[in-house]
């Protein structure tokens, strides 16, 4: 039996090579896609996080392929029923960062409600002292509205409390003990986009859901309204957060997550092909070309909320382990 793991780190690769036993090992720090499916060609198993595209192609690249392990709670990026049609089984990490992503989007949030970016840099590129400009807004007693109430939702609503703020909620399944619990309410969607101070998404991404924040619900939030996105970057319509930007119907948006994200990094990934001295002017140039990034009430970080210590190390044990349950006939996590 050979595994093959895609868009491993160099320094958590000998962590995988040592985990299983009799079993063949490769690591990569490629993606898994149609040009690199080739290093996989002989696999029974694979391995890759969410900037690799497990499409048709790939899969009929791996003819050998009974298995994947995503190291990641999101699954879209793997063609799920044509795996289904082959027979490959699909295992997740579901709760490897619920508390981490949730930290990180209050990290977002307060560095655009208190202008910590802005002024940082003022400070750190000008020498400028002053405090004009930098007028902040207090969470305490504000609506903060959480669409999608699972893990990450959950530990969002529970910091959100500490701040003192009243929590307003949206969820398909709502639940109903845990709103008891935290003493919060679920409303429609419509009702959490119009009266919230601050919106913050947590839903997973799926075809029902494409751009679930539009230029059409955008129009009816409140002038002001800070919009927080850590989930998936097709959750919200990239044209439509642009024109809510420029009417200041959105005072300040936070994403971890775009829309074409995987594009961008790949893009980003030619360019860094060249010589640092050829290639500094191409991605300042490529940057630029994505508005939003250059728009100062706007914060924009490379997909990194999962990004702990402690979320990582819960990354690799859980995916070993759904591996080795594979192996061993007793499957866990398996994506449905």
């Amino acid at each position: 039996m050979k595994i093959t793991f895609f868009e491993v780190p160099e320094k958590e690769q000998p962590i995988f090579l040592k985990a299983f036993d009799g079993v063949e090992v490769f690591c990569f720090e490629n993606k898994l896609k149609e040009e690199t499916a080739y290093l996989a060609k002989d696999s029974d198993i694979v391995s890759v996080f969410v900037g690799s595209l497990v499409d048709k192609s790939v899969v009929d690249t791996i003819p050998n392929l009974k298995f994947i392990a995503t190291r990641s709670t999101g699954f879209d990026h793997i063609d799920r029923e044509y795996c289904a049609s082959k027979g490959i089984q699909v295992s997740n990490v579901p709760a490897y960062g619920s508390r981490t992503v949730a930290e990180f989007a209050f990290a977002l949030l307060l560095s655009l409600t208190r202008k910590i970016f802005g002024a940082a840099r003022q400070l750190k590129e000008q020498g400028e002292f002053s405090i004009f400009g930098f007028e902040g807004m207090d969470l305490n007693e504000k609506i903060i509205g959480v669409i999608g109430t699972g893990k990450i939702g959950k530990n969002v609503i529970r910091i959100a409390k500490g701040f003192n703020m009243k929590v307003i909620a949206y969820d398909l399944y709502p639940d109903v003990n845990f709103a008891k619990e935290l003493d919060f309410e679920y409303k429609s969607l419509q009702e959490v986009l119009t009266q919230s101070d601050v919106i913050t998404l947590h839903a997973p991404y799926t075809k029902d859901n494409h751009h679930l924040i539009n230029k059409e619900n955008i129009a009816t939030m409140k002038k002001g309204v800070y919009l927080i996105n850590t989930a998936r970057g097709e959750l919200i319509d990239t044209d439509a957060l642009i024109w809510g930007l420029n009417e200041k119907i959105i005072g300040g948006l936070g994403l971890d997550v775009m829309e074409g994200e995987r594009e961008l990094k790949e893009e980003v990934e030619i360019l860094a092909s060249k010589s640092k001295s050829e290639n500094v002017k191409d991605y300042k140039t490529l940057l630029e070309d994505r508005v939003l990034i250059e728009m100062p009430n706007v914060i924009i970080t490379p997909h990194i909320a999962f990004d702990s210590k402690e979320a990582e190390g819960e990354i690799i044990k859980t995916t070993v382990e759904n591996i080795k349950g594979f192996i061993s006939g007793t499957t866990q996590n398996l994506v449905k």
